[in-house]
């Protein structure tokens, strides 16, 4: 099962934005665009930004998240995201002697499938246990695990790098565990600071869906669910 914990994030991320978007067009100084910013004024400033895609200045607050629960397969997709930082659980100096894996449910929904897919992963955990009992360094008994292998990750990312993980991600043609990583992300944010996140989500949400012919047609299902996030 997937795991998200928001671990942190910038202090006051809606006026931090808002003061930088406010310095864009102002001769003031910086305690003077701050002193006059009331939480209306900022939450009516943030709304303008947002729809101006005003989005440099939301690269200025940055969030950082701890996950565990997803395979190796997912966070090879989850650092595609290069505009972010990571720190990964380390196959080379962590020894697996409980080796733990993801399992897809359409594996498991095929009986037959599902009992050579959880042999060759026991045949695969047995291998790695006798390659370090024989002195074979983890490092290299590694190259034995599979995509399946479960990881955990932290990584932090800012503003508008996660509109752009939201956007590709919470789509319906996302692949299903990024995907529910990503709504899982998601639905702590609009949580804890709705201002910034209630708009985020799959490009349909907010207009008309770029897939053209790929599209899952969908569109209505897919705002319902996120609108209720």
């Amino acid at each position: 099962m997937i795991k998200v914990k928001l671990l942190a994030h910038t202090q006051s991320p809606e006026k931090v934005i808002a003061v930088a978007a406010r310095l864009c067009y102002s001769d003031s100084s910086i305690d003077k665009l701050e002193e006059d910013f009331t939480p209306d004024k900022v939450d009516s400033f943030i709304r303008k930004i947002i729809k101006l895609g005003h989005e440099s200045v939301l690269e200025h607050a940055v969030f950082t998240f701890a996950i565990e629960g997803i395979s190796r397969a997912c966070s090879h997709q989850l650092v595609r995201h290069r505009i972010a930082s990571y720190s990964q659980q380390s196959q080379r100096y962590v020894n697996f002697d409980k080796f733990e894996y993801i399992l897809p449910e359409s594996i498991k929904a095929n009986a037959s499938i599902s009992d050579k897919v959880l042999n060759h992963l026991d045949n695969a955990s047995d291998i790695y246990k006798e390659m370090l009992d024989a002195g074979i360094p983890a490092e290299d008994a590694r190259f034995i695990l599979p995509n399946a292998s479960a990881t955990r990750v932290i990584t932090t990312m800012n503003l508008r790098e996660l509109k752009h993980f939201f956007k590709l991600r919470c789509c319906n043609r996302a692949q299903w565990e990024i995907r529910l990583l990503a709504i899982e992300m998601l639905k702590l944010l609009k949580k804890q600071i709705p201002l910034l996140f209630s708009h985020m989500g799959p490009p349909c949400l907010n207009g008309k869906c770029p897939e053209g012919e790929m599209s899952c047609g969908q569109a209505d299902k897919v705002r319902e669910f996120f609108s209720n996030l």
